[in-house]
């Protein structure tokens, strides 16, 4: 049987790559750092998977799984030189604690003489994500001859994770800290040139090209729209998303901001927009899932991150002026955005304190990087939201 290593054994780990891999027929190593998550995984050799939806939940089990503590540099090392395929979906913010385990695994690749191409599925919500990690591994090869193993024989695949996975609580692990929550939809768009050797054979994957417009659909309009609706949401004092989207004001202006940018990547890709169109009404109805529980908590989570230049409102802003398209909704996320408050998130307070610090309109153009143009724009549409709180 091939084997898969899934680094990464989180909610997207378990939740979506890892049940696509062993549903592809593969063996699934799990490489993580929580050790009662790893232990359980080698206890039991698999965990549940539930479907939900408002209509009810569907369980099933993920089979030919174990797992090696990250922490242990030359198991995980060893999984990844042995490995046919894997993934990460650690977090941006991890890739580059993960990055000793891969660089010694690819160095055993090649003292092995292992020639066979290993493509690494990159699971991670970053513009140039492959850049990134293949950058943090490149640094650290030692030879020459590593660096051109590296660029001959392992691929990094940018992917486009749609599958909406909710923090898992006590309730929905429901005395199995393995099972996990998901929705149905399990597609995996990836890019399509940047696979070494032939393409694997997995379940529901879509190879694609340019990738870009993939990766800009799911930041621009998936990710933009789901952090709309939180901010939002968060206004009103809605807890989940399902009942922010539910509000029909909510629902029409996080409907218009994900049409802006559906139009600009109509213009900038030439995809059908009745295509696009279809898939922003599939996502409305998918943050309506009740069953998800998703909270406005999570999607908004983290401000400073989404709120920055690269990320999904300034970006978007952006992607939509460069195609013509004025981003009026999306600005007005971005003003409920820099209004989102919450003293258990360490991110949102500090947003807070820099816009108290600083003025919004600092805060907007130096870390937003907000076009001059709709800087105002933003400040008169916050102005309106603070009244309306």
């Amino acid at each position: 049987m091939k084997k898969a290593v899934m680094y990464g054994c989180g909610n997207i780990g378990r939740g979506f790559i890892g049940q696509t891999f062993s549903l592809s027929g593969y063996e699934v190593v799990f490489i993580d750092v929580v050790q009662d998550i790893v232990d359980a995984i080698n206890r039991d050799r698999r965990y549940p998977v539930c479907i939900i939806s408002d209509d009810g939940m569907s369980e099933s089990f993920v089979e030919n799984v174990r797992a090696v503590n990250g922490i242990d540099v030359d198991a995980a090392a060893h999984e990844i030189a042995t490995a046919d395929l894997m993934a990460t979906a650690v977090g941006v913010n991890a890739l580059a604690k993960i990055t000793a385990s891969i660089t010694k695994g690819i160095a055993l690749r090649f003292q092995n003489n292992n020639t066979d191409p290993l493509n690494i599925i990159i699971c991670e919500n970053m513009l140039g994500a492959d850049n990134y990690l293949r950058e943090l591994i490149e640094k650290e090869l030692s030879s020459q001859e590593l660096k051109t193993f590296l660029k001959e024989k392992i691929g990094f695949v940018e992917a486009s994770i749609g599958r909406m996975v909710p923090i898992q609580t006590d309730d929905t692990k429901r005395g199995n800290p393995l099972r996990v929550c998901v929705e149905s939809y399990d597609e995996l768009p990836v890019d399509e040139e940047a696979f070494k050797g032939e393409i694997p054979s997995l379940k529901n994957l879509k190879p694609f090209t340019p990738f870009s417009f993939y990766i800009k659909r799911k930041l621009f309009v998936h990710n933009m729209g789901h952090a709309t609706a939180a901010y939002l949401g968060r206004l009103k004092n809605y807890t989940y998303i399902y009942e922010a989207i539910r509000d029909k004001e909510i629902e029409a202006t996080v409907r218009r901001a994900m049409t802006e940018s559906a139009r600009a990547l109509i213009k900038e890709y030439d995809v059908p927009e009745e295509e696009l169109c279809e898939h922003v009404s599939d996502l409305i109805s998918r943050f309506g899932n009740r069953g998800l529980k998703d909270t406005v908590l999570r999607v908004g989570g983290d401000p400073i991150r989404k709120l920055s230049e690269d990320d999904r409102m300034a970006g978007a802003i952006r992607e939509c002026l460069s195609n013509g398209i004025e981003p009026r909704n999306i600005c007005m996320g971005m003003a409920a955005g820099t209004l989102f408050t919450a003293q258990s998130d360490p991110s949102a307070v500090e947003v807070q304190s820099r816009i108290k610090r600083e003025g919004i309109e600092a805060f907007l153009s130096g870390h937003s990087k907000v076009p001059k143009e709709l800087i105002n724009v933003i400040i008169e549409m916050r102005d309106a939201l603070k009244v309306e709180i």
